[in-house]
């Protein structure tokens, strides 16, 4: 499984709050002098000095995308900018291995604070450059770089008017299926959760499940609840389930999706055992075997399953869909998510190389070498062609977030406030049909209101 996160609503300017911590904090830096490393002559081409001759040092977390994406934009790098080199340090253990170099004074020139082990993001606010001069720039192909990329990719890392951050992945949420086999049965693609059941009962005839799960990715299915319960009921919905509202699960939109959901499972359109099942396993129950419809997910499912898919199965996704044809967003709202921040420490030795590197990673040339190569877009557009390097999935990703503009939309609640184990026994039990929606509705609102009350708990407000 892969997780990305990623705070509020993308259009909005702004940050809504402050990362909370999740990994290891910060120690405070060593009274070290400010960076002092050689910088070479600023000018068009090289918007930052970076150095002839000179090393740039980059950590970068060995997670889904591995690294090679940053190698290959150091080799760029080293063909634009006189004799200057990149050295790549692979790591799964960034707290534990970076903080030592913060304290020290010595951090790396650009960071890639990923992973679990990763130091919290608020640590780092003080501690790094403003990147508003790295977007402000031009890539390597002449075009200002902020021109270039999605709308409100910057926003979450935007904090009290400083751009602490660039997160350089894009994540698309979405219900995901197999184009060959609805072309096949002559079925069309569902846009609300009436035509979802319609196609269910479709499924059965052709004695096929609609919907399946494995028992680590149950919740899964709660995300699926919450973007369409947003697309339902509009931001009202996603304010109300980030503010951890009273009542917040029991809104009309959330209520009329987890029902659709319910009718789903009582009517046995979801294939059994999923609770008993590893989640990759189930995933090739739908991928490989073709044995149920329907699958949600985040749009690193293809490259997951890439060695699990069958033969012509043009997986193909399409946005969460609303309970009704008269939701409030438009039926085209995404969840979209930009992941991967990159940060660049004040006290680096060669900042400007930190910032030229990731200029480079934000050029046309690297950007497209990423998506071909992780069948996954960057935050920067158009570097995707219409046959998506042979990738349907990598097709409709683009189709998505190009549709939906400005209506994209995210919400990160659930694991900001560590959720996700709780709520992971009770989908797996809603989905096996051993609770129902009131059972549902009401542990999740337990579990929302202790959350609230708790005083030790620090709350992000969701604007």
């Amino acid at each position: 499984m892969s997780q990305l996160d990623r705070r509020g609503f993308l259009r909005f300017a702004g940050v809504v709050g402050l990362t909370l911590p999740t990994g290891i904090a910060l120690a405070s830096c060593s009274s070290g002098s400010e960076a002092t490393g050689a910088t070479g002559e600023v000018s068009a081409t090289n918007p930052f000095g970076v150095a002839a001759d000179s090393k740039v040092d980059a950590v970068i977390f060995d997670g889904g995308y591995g690294v090679d994406y940053v190698e290959n934009a150091g080799k760029i790098l080293g063909g634009t900018q006189d004799g200057v080199s990149v050295q790549v340090t692979a790591s799964t253990q960034i707290a534990t291995q970076m903080q030592p170099r913060f304290v020290a004074g010595n951090p790396p020139d650009l960071l890639d604070n990923s992973g679990a082990d990763k130091i919290a993001d608020s640590a780092l606010f003080e501690q790094v450059d403003d990147l508003t001069e790295v977007v402000d720039a031009v890539n390597l192909e002449g075009t200002a770089i902020r021109e270039t990329l999605y709308d409100g990719m910057l926003n979450d890392t935007t904090v009290n008017g400083k751009l602490v951050a660039i997160n350089y992945c894009l994540t698309l949420y979405g219900i995901w299926y197999s184009a060959s086999l609805f072309e096949e049965k002559g079925w069309s693609v569902p846009t609300t959760w009436a035509e979802i059941l319609e196609l269910g009962a479709q499924a059965k005839a052709e004695d096929l499940y609609l919907f399946g799960w494995g028992k680590e990715a149950a919740d899964y299915y709660l995300t699926l609840a919450i973007d369409s319960a947003i697309v339902e009921g509009g931001h009202d919905v996603r304010i109300a389930l980030g503010n951890l509202a009273a009542d917040c699960w029991s809104l009309p939109a959330v209520q009329a999706v987890l029902t659709a959901m319910g009718e789903a499972v009582a009517a046995g359109y979801f294939r059994p055992g999923g609770a008993g099942t590893q989640f990759t396993a189930a995933q090739a129950q739908w991928s490989q075997a073709k044995e149920f419809v329907l699958y949600p997910s985040g749009s690193w499912i293809e490259n997951e399953m890439k060695e699990q898919t069958a033969d012509d199965f043009q997986m193909t996704g399409f946005p969460a869909p609303p309970a009704t044809a008269s939701s409030v967003l438009p039926a085209t709202a995404v969840h979209a998510s930009a992941g991967e921040p990159f940060f660049v420490p004040t006290k680096a030795k060669n900042k400007a190389g930190g910032k030229e590197l990731l200029r480079t990673m934000l050029s046309k040339e690297a950007a497209t070498a990423f998506a071909e190569a992780k069948l996954a877009s960057t935050i920067v557009k158009g570097t995707v062609p219409e046959d998506g390097f042979g990738s349907t999935a990598l097709v409709s990703q683009t189709k998505m977030i190009e549709a939906a503009g400005a209506d994209a939309f995210s919400h990160t609640f659930k694991d900001l406030y560590g959720f996700g184990p709780d709520m992971l026994v009770l989908w797996n039990s809603f989905l096996a049909g051993d609770s129902s929606v009131a059972d549902l509705t009401k542990k999740m609102q337990d579990l929302t209101d202790a959350v609230r009350e708790d005083d030790s708990i620090t709350k992000v407000e969701v604007k």
